[in-house]
């Protein structure tokens, strides 16, 4: 196989961003489709079945996004009748998460994973190929002329 030059190598590199943005771009759109709920929605809606009276700060912990998101997304989720919002007993000033049977439908029949192909595929790799990715990632966003830190705490799928 002959040696790539510099342009060519950025070039194959840049096709392999595409399929990665281009694949998850077509797996929420699948997830749309079938469930009627963007993919972070329906990622909430996992979070929720798994820890019924989840708060909204575990819940944007554990999607990685910002309280302030998370909250708009759950606020999307009750006013369409999906999550409901309880005052704890012991705890007035918490407020815990649980689903309808509407959304427990929902989560059903989705395809999966919930979190999106993304996350699965970078559980998939080894601590080490996660670091040297992590590293190289780094330097590609070094080299934007343009960046907006503040989308790191927000659901590829509303990107």
């Amino acid at each position: 196989m002959a040696k790539l030059n510099k342009s060519q190598l950025s070039v194959q590199v840049l096709k392999k961003f595409r399929i990665i943005f281009g694949s998850v771009r077509q797996h929420f759109r699948e997830v749309e489709e079938a469930c009627g709920v963007t993919g972070s929605q329906l990622w909430i809606l996992q979070e929720v079945a798994k820890t019924p009276d989840i708060g909204v700060s575990e819940l944007a912990e554990r999607l990685s996004i910002h309280q302030s998101t998370c909250s708009q997304l759950i606020e999307k989720l009750v006013t369409r009748g999906l999550v409901i919002k309880e005052r704890s007993k012991e705890d007035q000033r918490r407020v815990g998460l649980c689903l309808t049977e509407e959304a427990s439908r929902i989560l059903k029949k989705a395809p999966g994973p919930a979190e999106g192909i993304l996350p699965e595929a970078l559980q998939g790799l080894s601590e080490s190929e996660l670091l040297a990715l992590d590293k190289s990632l780094i330097e590609v966003i070094g080299q934007l002329r343009t960046k907006d830190d503040r989308l790191a705490d927000k659901p590829l799928s509303d990107l």
